[in-house]
């Protein structure tokens, strides 16, 4: 009975090899676990900016609209609405205390209309974009909207998608005014003090260079920075670090406003 007793150590020894392989498994699991955890703050870091939801404030006296527009932005998956308003003075309120990436603002609103309530907001250091909703052929006001810093406007009944791509479009700094809307609206717009304002815009644009001109112009036809770099024969870099100039030199906000001092000009 003792030699059993021997013999059974005697198998027992080949059980060190099996830490062997139990070695490389945990080496296996362990490059591969550093290698998911790097990557994903590295993946989140660079594309924070464009995987985070555009936060958009909506600013109505009418219940309904709000209501509507939220709906529709329920179904887009890059938009979020982080408050809603009832007229401009909540508006300004409910922008320092969510801060937007972009609001959709009436103008006509009891106690403090849209036009007052962009011009506050727009005042302020690192801004939200507003888009000015308005009934065409009601609202007189949407050059002084534009002005103030409205980066562009709606008519109400604008197909909804069209509504989340002006989002989009004015989330990303670009302005939504097409060239056929701002003379559409200039054509339209009862102004008694246009004599003056084309004095003081010509003043301003007269302290800019013959190219940065040019260059004003071109933004006032609508131009994108592609299209003004063809056709000036200069590169799309050039093109936009011209705008970019243009806006610190004449103290705008956007390009719209570039476009709308051109036009008060007259050099269109």
């Amino acid at each position: 009975m003792a030699a059993p007793d021997v013999t059974t150590p005697g198998p027992a020894t080949p059980a060190p090899a099996s830490p062997g392989p139990a070695t490389q498994t945990p080496a296996t699991p362990g490059p591969a676990t550093p290698g998911p955890a790097t990557s994903a703050p590295a993946t989140s870091g660079p594309t924070s900016g464009l995987a985070k939801p555009i936060r958009l404030l909506i600013v109505d006296d009418d219940p309904l609209v709000r209501a509507g527009l939220r709906i529709l932005v329920g179904g887009s998956d890059d938009i979020e609405v982080v408050a809603e308003s009832g007229d401009g003075a909540q508006a300004v309120t409910a922008a320092d205390a969510h801060w937007p990436d972009v609001i959709l603002m009436d103008i006509r609103m009891p106690r403090v209309d849209g036009l007052v309530a962009t011009r506050r907001i727009r005042s302020r250091a690192n801004a939200p974009q507003v888009i000015v909703l308005t009934t065409f052929d009601v609202d007189e006001y949407v050059l002084e909207a534009l002005r103030g810093g409205a980066s562009g406007f709606l008519l109400k009944d604008t197909p909804p998608r069209e509504i989340l791509e002006a989002v989009r479009t004015v989330a990303a700094g670009a302005a939504t005014l097409s060239p056929m809307v701002i003379r559409h609206l200039i054509d339209h717009v009862a102004d008694p003090a246009a004599g003056n304002r084309r004095a003081r815009a010509r003043a301003r644009l007269a302290e800019l260079t013959s190219r940065e001109t040019e260059v004003a112009v071109l933004v006032g036809h609508g131009r994108s920075n592609a299209e003004i770099a063809a056709a000036l024969g200069m590169g799309v870099p050039t093109a936009k670090g011209h705008v970019s100039r243009l806006l610190t030199k004449l103290d705008l906000n956007n390009r719209v406003q570039i476009a709308l001092l051109v036009h008060d000009a007259e050099l269109i």
